[in-house]
Order: structure tokens, then C-alpha cells, then sequence
């Protein structure tokens, strides 16, 4: 994972190049790479408008954006998954009740049902 620099210490790196020091010499003392300094100074052109691109506020937004729209698709993953076991029933008749043998087992299954299930009655 990339490092994180505070801001401060990227708008002082950003202003010592600014200044007229070659990336290179920034880089070497204060030993990060010359390649993250290109892309701070990218990063500052788009957001003072001199440079086409997403500022970084629009990043952040974009950003949260897609996080929210994973978070309501595992939602609504989950949600269909709820509806097609719940509208899923195994034996329409037992649902119902109207397989009951009377004593306790569903016909011809030898299966007991489970106390307290709806439509089921239990002898």
C-alpha cells in the first residue's frame, strides 16, 4: 500500500520544487521517491484548474460514491437471495397442511414437522 504524507509536508515539498529545486535533489533528502513528487505536482495543476482532471475533492466524492454503490448492491444481492428462499416452498400442500396424516407426520414422508411452523398442525 502507498504511504500516506500529510499535507503539510506535501505543500513543502511542493514548494521547495516550486522554488526552483530540481525533484531529484527533494527527493534524495528527504528520501521519498521523485515519481510521487511528479504526481503531487500533477495532482496541484488539476486542482488549480491549469491542468484537466478530477480534483482531489472530486476523487474523494467519486470515491465514497463507490463504496456506497457496492455497499447497496451486496444489499440488494442479499435481499433477492431472502425473497427467492422465502417464496420457495418445498411442498405447497405442507404448507398448507393439507398433507397431514393426523398423527403427527406429514403423508407418506415419515417426517415429523418442526412445532410452531405456520399452517402446520401438530397432534
Amino acid at each position: 500500500m502507498a504511504k500516506r504524507y500529510p499535507e503539510e509536508f506535501r505543500r513543502k515539498v511542493l514548494d521547495l520544487v516550486a522554488a526552483g529545486r530540481p525533484v531529484a535533489q527533494v527527493a534524495a533528502d528527504l528520501d521519498i521517491s521523485d515519481q510521487t513528487i511528479y504526481t503531487w505536482r500533477k495532482q496541484e495543476l488539476i486542482d488549480t484548474g491549469q491542468v484537466p482532471g478530477l480534483t482531489r475533492g472530486e476523487q474523494s466524492e467519486l470515491s465514497a460514491a463507490k463504496k456506497r454503490i457496492r455497499e447497496l448492491e451486496n444489499e440488494v444481492a442479499i435481499l433477492r437471495r431472502a425473497r427467492e428462499l422465502l417464496s420457495e416452498p418445498n411442498d405447497p400442500k405442507a404448507i398448507r397442511g393439507d398433507s397431514h396424516d393426523g398423527v403427527g407426520r406429514f403423508a407418506g414422508t415419515g417426517r415429523v414437522p418442526a412445532a410452531g411452523c405456520v399452517g402446520v398442525r401438530v397432534l
